[in-house]
């Protein structure tokens, strides 16, 4: 089968670049696979983070791709459809997280929908933060597909409220895998610079207002001097307020920040001195942090928003904190660690899980999921 995915690949970094190398990259073991690239995908002046792109010090895989799409030059949507018709791909796959790309996305999607077979894999379909032009601008893309993939329960229930008669599937975020195996603790303590024998909690990850660190770090102050908070990240916007509860935490001396952008090769390094990655989101739909931890079979604390719940707190591969507040997320925080059994169940269940949540099986379920479309 020939198989076209028009979406954002290396030289752009970021979790939705990598999901993508990892689809392409299991895709192309059984399919002819050409990766359709953006020329731009935000003017410089919107991103909030430091850059959109692979710097000389990352270490992602380079993807080859076609560079066509600039989200703000309706030329480049026509030249990319048009390329992409006369490459003549049996499916057609784009992905979508938020509403900046629907006009683009949903042009090319739409005049190509008439020719070849076309599906969405939604990773959000309303945006964590919100706005008004959200949900037309989605409906607008969303009508350009045959189907749709959507990673968690809560994405298919925003699909079906914008576009009641969409053909979908929900699979799941499969497991990132290609960040290297663990290091040995006391290596990665060393490395890290902190201190050893602690009950380590991790926050990693792009920091975002909905992502909830604020909570966390109130919720830090709540813990005893047994405990290690390490922070791990890309700032998007002002990390004031967050240095700010830092200063004033009684355990201030016990948390650590590592702010910037992670290559591939430093990430294991956090997660192999982690005891517990803890996800204190204010929303979520389903969470890439948690495709890494599983991969490093660490387990997780979520609170019970998107679809975290589903994901960590049905599997058994971690637990659950009923509300995004500080108390509800120290209580679970000390129950992890108060009882050695819940650890070790953890584990188990992790190990389970990440055979079942292969890109192997993503890429079988979509390509059954394609096949069935009548179109």
């Amino acid at each position: 089968m020939k198989i076209a995915i028009l979406s954002c690949f290396y030289p752009y970094r970021g979790g939705i670049a990598q999901f993508n190398a990892s689809l392409y990259a299991q895709l192309s073991k059984s399919n002819k696979v050409k990766a359709f690239n953006f020329t731009r995908q935000y003017p410089s002046s919107l991103f909030p983070g430091q850059t959109q792109y692979v710097t000389k010090d990352d270490e992602a895989v380079p993807i080859e791709s076609q560079a066509l799409l600039d989200t703000v030059n309706p030329i480049t949507w026509i030249k990319t459809a048009r390329t992409i018709r006369k490459w003549r791909p049996n499916l057609i796959i784009i992905d979508y997280w938020m509403s900046w790309f629907a006009p683009s996305l949903g042009y090319v999607a739409r005049n190509l929908k008439k020719d070849f077979k076309t599906i969405s894999i939604l990773h959000n379909v309303i945006p964590h933060e919100p706005k008004f032009f959200d949900k037309p601008l989605t409906r607008y893309f969303l009508s350009g597909f045959d189907g749709h993939v959507v990673l968690s329960e809560d994405v298919g229930k925003d699909l079906l409220k914008l576009a009641p008669q969409a053909k979908m599937t929900e699979l799941f975020h499969p497991i990132y895998s290609h960040f290297g195996k663990k290091i040995e603790r006391k290596e990665a303590e060393k490395f890290l610079g902190i201190e050893p024998c602690k009950k380590n909690i991790l926050f990693f990850g792009l920091i975002r207002a909905y992502k909830g660190l604020d909570i966390l770090i109130e919720a830090f102050d709540q813990l005893d001097d047994e405990y290690q908070l390490i922070i791990a990240g890309e700032p998007y916007g002002s990390f004031e307020k967050y240095q700010n509860l830092i200063d004033h935490s009684k355990g201030k001396d016990r948390i650590h920040t590592y702010l910037k952008y992670m290559k591939d090769s430093e990430v294991k390094n956090f997660f192999s001195v982690a005891d517990v990655t803890v996800l204190p989101y204010r929303s979520a739909t389903q969470s890439g942090i948690s495709a890494i931890s599983y991969h490093f079979e660490i387990p997780m604390i979520v609170t019970n928003v998107g679809g975290l719940k589903e994901a960590i707190g049905e599997s058994g591969t971690g637990l659950v904190a009923e509300k995004p507040e500080a108390s509800y997320i120290a209580q679970e925080i000390k129950t992890f660690f108060s009882d050695e059994s819940i650890r070790q169940q953890c584990h188990v269940s992790i190990r389970g899980e990440k055979e079942r949540l292969s890109w192997h099986n993503f890429a079988r379920l979509l390509e059954d999921f394609a096949e069935s479309l009548n179109v």
